[in-house]
């Protein structure tokens, strides 16, 4: 059986196109090849896999205990059996939320245990737009020069997703124990450091607000910076144009990754799994933890200012 080709993006710092290789039908030592690559490049692509749903959940198994598997990450209604039915409004919240997704940021920093690593299939796609784009923060990091590391490393921030829509979008759902608008911030640093390669990385992006120890001014200016600083080298960034089939792996620990905008009229159907992380690594604290009461106080008070500055949209 031959190994699955590996051939590294031209002219970025990270990203490999895997060929010869049918996800649907992995051997271990193919998994074994799939994951050190993942290590390696932050990110893979698999042309013509058409995956079903259980293939994409048996893949996404491999790498360890789901989130959740072959969810419709789309703007139209996926039925039980498949088929697709209306495309959503864009007041509809679930619309509301993949707008939102057009911001950089890290799978689930926003629940406790943030994501390991995702994949999404592609089923129906634009004529134009609708990419899935990534950033390498791990050459992002070793980029800054000394004197910002020092500053930061150390340094934590809170993520919301409550946070991010209502920044990016004026959007305040209605909050929820038990939804992904329950009312928690989560503690996280701003290095990263990862738990199987031990390489550093930033973990920023639009979920992240609320620096303790700064303003709040110097707080939003230093996420900023930051993240764009991350998207500012050509070859940190990869876009991908979506085809039929195609499926994208990444790794969350190392990487930020954004939605790009298209003609929401047209259909944008992606499937998607995504992998836990390991507690040991991953996990913030838990709502019931005494410090999750900061990160609640942090999140009212944000809240409170940002419905005070309406957004434009």
């Amino acid at each position: 059986m031959s190994e699955p080709r590996v051939q590294p993006i031209e002219n970025k710092t990270f990203g490999a196109i895997v060929r010869g290789v049918a996800l649907g039908k992995l051997s271990d030592s193919e998994f074994s090849r799939i994951h050190e690559a993942l290590l390696t490049y932050g990110f893979l692509v698999f042309p013509e896999q058409f995956l079903s749903d259980e293939e994409q959940v048996a893949f996404g198994r491999r790498f360890g205990e789901l989130e959740f598997g072959a969810v419709a990450l789309s703007n139209q209604e996926r039925h039980e059996d498949g088929s697709l039915g209306r495309i959503y409004d864009l007041d509809n919240t679930r619309m509301r939320i993949m707008i939102g997704n057009e911001g950089w940021h890290t799978d689930s920093t926003y629940h406790p245990i943030s994501s390991k690593c995702a994949l999404l299939s592609a089923i129906k796609v634009p004529e134009e737009g609708g990419e899935t784009q990534l950033a390498d923060a791990r050459a992002a990091y070793a980029a800054l020069d000394p004197a910002m590391q020092a500053r930061i490393n150390g340094l934590c921030a809170y993520h919301s997703l409550q946070y991010s829509q209502a920044n990016d979008l004026g959007h305040f759902p209605p909050e929820n124990e038990g939804t992904i608008f329950h009312g928690e911030a989560y503690l996280r640093p701003l290095v990263k450091v990862h738990p199987e390669t031990g390489v550093k990385s930033l973990m920023i992006g639009r979920h992240a607000f609320g620096i303790p120890g700064l303003s709040r001014e110097e707080s939003r200016t230093l996420l900023r910076s930051l993240l764009d600083f991350v998207v500012s080298e050509h070859r940190r960034v990869y876009s991908h144009r979506w085809r039929p089939g195609d499926t994208l792996l990444w790794d969350n620990r190392a990487l930020l990754h954004q939605a790009r905008p298209y003609d929401y009229r047209q259909p944008r159907v992606l499937i998607g799994t995504r992998v836990t992380g390991d507690p040991a690594s991953e996990l913030a604290y838990y709502p019931s933890d005494p410090k999750a009461e900061e990160g609640r106080r942090a999140l009212a008070a944000e809240l409170a200012l940002l419905r005070a500055t309406p957004v434009e949209v």
